[in-house]
C-alpha cells in the first residue's frame, strides 16, 4: 500500500532524515514517534508530496490510492460554509442533478455519445459522494462535538479548536484507503478521543499517525516507528506504545550493560598490554655486562623480548578494534530538568468554593459549586469542550466575575498560572528578558537556568513571538518554576510537549509539594497525576478518584 525506500533529507548542513525505510500494508496502524524537531512531519510531507527528498522514493500500491491527510495547522477559508468545506454543498447538488437529467435525456436519444457518457459518470460519482457526505456528516460532526451546526453554517463561526475538528471530519469522510494524521488529538476531549480510537480500530485501510498522546497510541497502533534524533534513522517495533517502550527500555539496559562490560574489558586489556611492555623492557635490559653473557642467552632474551612486545601489540590492536567496532555508548537525549526546589507552605484549605456559579452575562455554564481543595491535592479538571473548564479557571484567577456565590483562596496561597496558549508571555520580549523579569540573577545564572528548559546558546535571544508553541510551553513552565508558587493552575500544560518532555514534566509535578489544578485531556497524564478528578458535566462539577 505504501512503501518508503531510502529517504534522506538535509536542511543546509543539518541531516534530518537518513536512509528511511518502511512499508505500510492494509491493517497496519503505525505510530511515528520521536522528540520534537527530529523530522516526523518532514516524513509525512514527503509522503503526501508537499516536500521533495534529497534521495529515495515513495511508492503507492495502487498508484490511485486514496489518501486522507490531516496536517498540523491547516487553514480553512472563513468565507466557506461547513458543507462547502466538506465537499457536500447542498446548492451544488441541485445543479448536478439538473445536469444529470439533461445528460440522461441526451443519452436516451444518442447512447453512442461517449463524451456525454463520460460526463454522466463523473456527475453521478460526484452526486453519490455528496449524498455520502450528507449521510456521514451528522454522525461524524456530532461525534467530534460539532453536531449543533448544520452544513450551511459559515466556517467563520467556529473556534480554532472546532476548525481542527472540522478538518478531521473531512479527512474521515473522504473514504480513504491510507490515513495519515499529524497530531489528530489536539482539541479533542476524552469522549472524542475514545470515539476516534474506535473509528481507527474499525478502519480497514492503513494508518500512519504522529501523536504525543500515549494512551491514544496504546489504544490504536499495532506498530511503532521511532525516528532517532542522533542517527536520523527509523527503527520499528511491533505492538502498541507500551510494548514499544518496554522493548526500548530493555534494549537500552542491554546496551548499557554491554557497553560497561566492554569498558571493563578494555581496561583489563590495557593493563595486560602495559604489563607485557614492562616485561619486554625488563628482558631487553638483560644482564648488564654483555661480555659475560654467552651468545645463546643473548639470543634467547632477544627472542623473548620480541614475543612479549608482539603480544602487547596484539592486545593493543584488540583494544583499538573494540573501541572502533564494539558497542556504542548509549546516546543520552538532553531533556528538560525541572526542579521546583523548596515549595512554601500554605494553609490547609487552598481553594474554597461556596455555591459558586460561573458563565458569561446571562449564559450560565456551571451552577452551585460547593467544593474545597486542600493543600497537596492534585486535581484533574476534565469535561467536554465548551463545558466551562476555562471559564472556571478564569473565574478563580479573577479575570471574570462569578455569576453567583463566591470563592476564596486560603492563607498564604501563591498562585502560578500557565495558560493553554501561553498568553501570559510578552510576545515582544526575548527568552532571556522574559526570565530576567522574574529572577534577580545575573545573565550567566539566568542562561544556566534556561538551559534546563532546552534554551541553549543564542536561542535565549529569540523573540517569544518567533517561538514554536512547544518552545512557548517550555518558557511558560520555566517562568512558573521561577515564581516559587505553591498553587499551580495549569490549562492544558502538556499540549505542545513531546513525549520525553511530558514524562519529565510529570516527574517534576510528582515532586512538587504544593497544590495543583490542571485542565487536561491526556489520560496517561491523568492516571499518573491526579489524586481526584473534577468533571464539568450537565452544568455542575462532579468529583471522583479515577477516570
Amino acid at each position: 500500500m505504501l512503501q518508503v525506500t531510502q529517504l534522506s533529507k538535509t536542511y543546509g548542513l543539518d541531516p534530518i532524515l537518513q536512509d528511511i525505510n518502511f512499508t505500510l500494508n492494509p491493517g497496519d496502524r503505525f505510530g511515528l514517534v520521536g522528540i520534537n524537531g527530529t523530522g516526523k512531519t518532514t516524513i509525512i510531507r514527503i509522503i503526501v508530496g508537499e516536500e521533495t527528498p534529497d534521495k529515495g522514493v515513495v511508492n503507492f500500491f495502487p498508484q490511485t490510492l486514496r489518501i486522507g491527510y490531516l496536517p498540523q495547522g491547516m487553514n480553512i477559508d472563513d468565507n466557506s460554509s461547513i458543507g462547502l468545506f466538506l465537499g457536500g454543498n447542498p446548492e451544488e447538488l441541485s445543479d448536478l442533478e439538473e445536469d444529470l437529467g439533461r445528460l440522461a435525456n441526451s443519452l436516451a436519444n444518442h447512447p453512442e455519445n461517449q463524451t456525454d457518457q463520460s460526463q454522466f459518470d463523473l456527475i453521478l460519482n460526484r452526486i453519490n459522494l455528496i449524498h455520502g457526505i450528507q449521510h456521514q456528516a451528522p454522525i461524524i460532526l456530532n461525534a467530534l462535538g460539532l453536531g449543533e451546526y448544520d452544513l450551511h453554517t459559515p466556517v467563520a463561526h467556529l473556534s480554532g479548536g472546532q476548525k481542527t475538528r472540522l478538518m478531521l471530519s473531512k479527512v474521515l469522510m473522504q473514504n480513504p484507503q491510507l490515513l495519515i494524521l499529524d497530531e489528530p488529538t489536539n482539541h479533542l476531549d476524552i469522549g472524542m478521543l475514545e470515539w476516534l480510537e474506535n473509528w481507527i480500530n474499525q478502519f480497514q485501510g492503513a494508518v500512519l499517525l504522529v501523536s504525543h498522546d500515549r494512551t491514544f497510541l496504546d489504544h490504536t497502533v499495532n506498530g511503532v516507528l521511532e525516528l532517532d534524533e542522533h542517527s536520523h534513522k527509523i527503527s520499528f517495533t511491533h505492538g502498541n506504545y507500551s510494548e514499544y517502550l518496554d522493548q526500548k527500555i530493555a534494549k537500552q539496559d542491554k546496551q548499557l550493560h554491554a557497553y560497561q562490560d566492554q569498558l571493563n574489558e578494555i581496561d583489563r586489556l590495557r593493563r595486560a598490554a602495559s604489563e607485557m611492555r614492562s616485561k619486554a623492557k625488563y628482558r631487553k635490559g638483560g644482564k648488564t655486562n654483555p661480555s659475560k653473557t654467552d651468545g645463546f642467552s643473548i639470543g634467547f632474551f632477544a627472542n623473548r623480548t620480541k614475543e612479549t612486545l608482539q603480544k602487547a601489540k596484539n592486545i593493543e590492536k584488540r583494544v583499538e578494534k573494540l573501541m572502533n567496532e564494539g558497542v556504542d555508548k548509549p546516546a543520552r537525549t538532553w531533556q528538560m530538568r525541572v526542579d521546583f526546589q523548596e515549595t512554601p507552605n500554605s494553609g490547609r484549605d487552598v481553594l474554597i468554593l461556596d455555591d459558586l456559579s460561573i458563565g458569561y452575562g446571562n449564559l450560565n455554564l456551571v451552577n452551585h459549586i460547593d467544593l474545597i481543595l486542600r493543600f497537596g491535592e492534585r486535581v484533574a479538571l476534565i469535561g467536554e469542550n465548551g463545558s466551562g473548564k476555562t471559564t472556571f479557571i478564569k473565574t478563580i484567577l479573577g479575570e471574570i466575575p462569578a455569576l453567583k456565590g463566591n470563592f476564596r483562596l486560603g492563607s498564604q496561597v501563591h498562585v502560578g498560572y500557565m495558560s493553554q496558549e501561553q498568553s501570559e508571555l510578552d510576545l515582544e520580549s526575548n527568552v532571556l528578558e522574559t526570565i530576567s523579569k522574574i529572577l534577580s540573577q545575573n545573565e550567566t545564572e539566568n542562561r544556566s537556568f534556561l538551559s534546563k528548559y532546552l534554551f541553549k546558546g543564542d536561542e535565549v535571544f529569540k523573540q517569544v513571538k518567533k517561538l514554536s508553541y512547544g518552545e512557548r510551553a517550555r518558557l511558560s513552565l520555566a517562568c512558573l518554576v521561577a515564581q516559587g508558587c505553591n498553587f499551580l493552575i495549569l490549562d492544558e500544560p502538556i499540549n505542545h510537549l513531546d513525549i520525553p518532555s511530558r514524562t519529565q514534566f510529570e516527574k517534576a509535578l510528582s515532586e512538587f509539594e504544593g497544590t495543583i489544578m490542571a485542565v487536561v485531556h491526556d489520560r496517561y497524564f491523568i492516571e499518573g497525576f491526579a489524586t481526584q478528578i473534577w468533571e464539568v458535566k450537565d452544568k455542575s462539577i462532579m468529583t471522583r478518584e479515577k477516570l
